[in-house]
């Protein structure tokens, strides 16, 4: 009989092979099957924690993790867009039990703490902030119930407290982040739009163009960004980069600004423009949109083919819509769909192969966000031609 230890290291090497010769990449199935999949993958991590949080990702090694504050708040929209379509109800009750949950934790400040709920520093952050703050402006808006205005209210009024002058949050960043300037925090900025025009606060308005205007100031001739990554800003993550990139769309929407849609269309032609014949894109890019390493973040490719689609809604730019469907495609091709175990079926991987460095032998939940996000999106564009 095989031992616990060999069990587990056969837990990782099984998909490590997979992924490197290629077996794992199925003949993907339809997209409304993928997309109840990764529903109820994501249902699974928030019934796993029993608070209503979402828990952060499942660990080929270590299982299932505690529930995730930030990433849970930007899961609220994914819930209730879902919920629209027919007879998926019942993911509007999941909803809100995510909004709530996020209410009972709100630190007494009005921010949210940085890394999971069982982080062992109790620590407020500006970037997980903006992210529940994303899921209290939506619930508000499904709901019109106060209490999610209050709590959105509250954590807008510390992150503008938290502002510099000259547009860059340097107070109360997450411990688990690097101190300094953080450029993807644009995306923090999109939320406190969101939340000037859901409670008319001009302030937060006001706020977020003062940060927008310092996240454009960060840009090089070729439209990338300086500042824009978790570990290394010589080579930004896809990730981050996806961060910024839509931060800037959905801001450059509400307070129509069109030089915040530019930079977000420059980033999303230079991604075009080295997306690979498989529908993939490489895990980091140089200060000249350079792919630097071969592994696919799979996360940033699902945020970047949300760009692409959401441009076209807005322009009708075919080659965006031929790209995000490729990458689309990938995506589907490397989600299990009858695996035995539940952690795995329906995820979506941080990386591929599963072992390059983000969320290494991990599925995260905001993997699953920005995929169920990505293909939602397609199948509108899809039913509305």
């Amino acid at each position: 009989m095989m031992s616990s230890k060999l069990k587990t290291r056969w837990r990782t090497i099984r998909p490590l092979l997979a992924d490197y010769t290629g077996w794992s990449l199925q003949v993907p199935a339809s997209l409304e099957d993928h997309l109840d999949a990764t529903l109820e993958w994501i249902s699974r991590a928030q019934d796993e924690t029993g608070s209503g949080g979402v828990a952060r990702s499942y660990s080929l090694t270590r299982g299932w993790a505690a529930a995730y504050p930030e990433t849970t708040g930007y899961i609220i929209p994914t819930m209730f867009e879902f919920a629209r379509r027919p007879d998926r109800e019942s993911f509007r009750k999941r909803a809100i039990r995510m909004a709530d949950w996020e209410c009972e934790i709100q630190l007494p400040d009005g921010a949210v703490q940085a890394g999971t709920i069982d982080a062992p520093v109790q620590a407020p952050a500006v970037f997980n902030t903006g992210q529940v703050l994303l899921g209290w402006c939506r619930t508000y808006r499904e709901t019109w119930e106060e209490r999610y205005a209050n709590a959105g209210v509250r954590a807008a009024e510390w992150l503008v407290s938290m502002l510099d002058e000259d547009g860059v949050w340097r107070r109360g960043l997450s411990p688990f982040s690097q101190p300094g300037e953080h450029t993807y925090n644009v995306r923090t900025a999109w939320a406190l739009a969101q939340a000037g025009k859901a409670f008319r606060r001009p302030e937060f308005l006001e706020a977020a163009e003062r940060a927008i205007d310092r996240t454009l100031q960060n840009r090089n001739d070729v439209g990338w960004f300086a500042h824009c990554c978790l570990t290394d800003s010589s080579q930004p993550l896809l990730h981050t980069i996806g961060y910024t990139l839509r931060g800037l769309f959905e801001a450059g929407l509400i307070l129509d600004r069109r030089d915040c849609l530019e930079a977000a269309r420059t980033g999303a032609e230079k991604l075009c423009a080295v997306q690979r014949p498989d529908g993939s894109l490489a895990g980091r890019f140089d200060e000249t949109w350079r792919p630097t390493v071969r592994w696919v973040c799979l996360t940033g490719l699902a945020q970047t083919s949300i760009l692409w689609l959401r441009f076209h809604e807005r322009e009708g730019n075919e080659m965006f819509l031929a790209a995000a469907r490729q990458a689309n495609y990938f995506l589907r091709r490397t989600q299990d769909l009858t695996h035995p175990d539940l952690g795995v079926r329906g995820g979506i991987k941080g990386s591929f192969p599963i072992n390059a460095p983000y969320g290494s032998y991990e599925y995260l939940n905001w993997a699953a966000k920005f995929f169920a996000d990505a293909l939602m999106l397609e199948d509108t564009i899809a039913g509305a031609s």
